[in-house]
């Protein structure tokens, strides 16, 4: 997908409602998955173990920590979009996060970014993204999250 511009944070006033842009897939492989088990500590074997998780798990495979999927979304939305002006933006926090379905080794996955809010703040806005990560070839989502975002002057 083309990155998406917008020459000012005023100009995303339009976009509120609506989806704004959609990101390329993105595979999240086993060693995604290995490194970031290493980055967090979190090493469980339904991560980690292919042999075990292909033996024991329902999934048949190892799958992504939610974790790991939820924290590509930054990732995304900066390979998606490209907010012009001001001088930084920031993760502001999230106000509510599901993982619908598991994200199996070796998946694709893509976020759908809506804007779903748009507010003035003292020197800057805040912005609320619904963000829906998909899972390519998967009914259900792999994670729905509504993440909040703020850009000052």
């Amino acid at each position: 997908m083309a990155k998406i511009t917008i020459k000012n944070p005023e100009e995303l006033k339009q976009w509120v409602g609506k989806e704004v842009a959609t990101s390329d897939w993105l595979t999240v492989d086993q060693d995604r998955i290995d490194r970031f088990a290493d980055a967090t500590g979190d090493h469980q074997w339904i991560h980690v173990d292919p042999v075990r998780a292909k033996a024991e798990s329902p999934f048949g495979t190892t799958i992504a920590h939610g974790y790991l999927t939820l924290s590509l979304l930054p990732h995304m939305m900066m390979e998606t979009l490209d907010v012009q002006g001001g001088r930084m933006s920031i993760n502001y926090g999230l106000n509510r996060v599901r993982f619908s379905a598991p994200v199996r080794a070796g998946d694709r996955i893509r976020t759908r970014f809506t804007l779903a809010r748009l507010e003035d703040i003292p020197g800057g806005i805040q912005y609320t993204w619904h963000a829906l990560i998909e899972i390519e070839g998967q009914h259900k989502p792999a994670c729905v999250a509504e993440m909040i975002a703020r850009r000052y002057a």
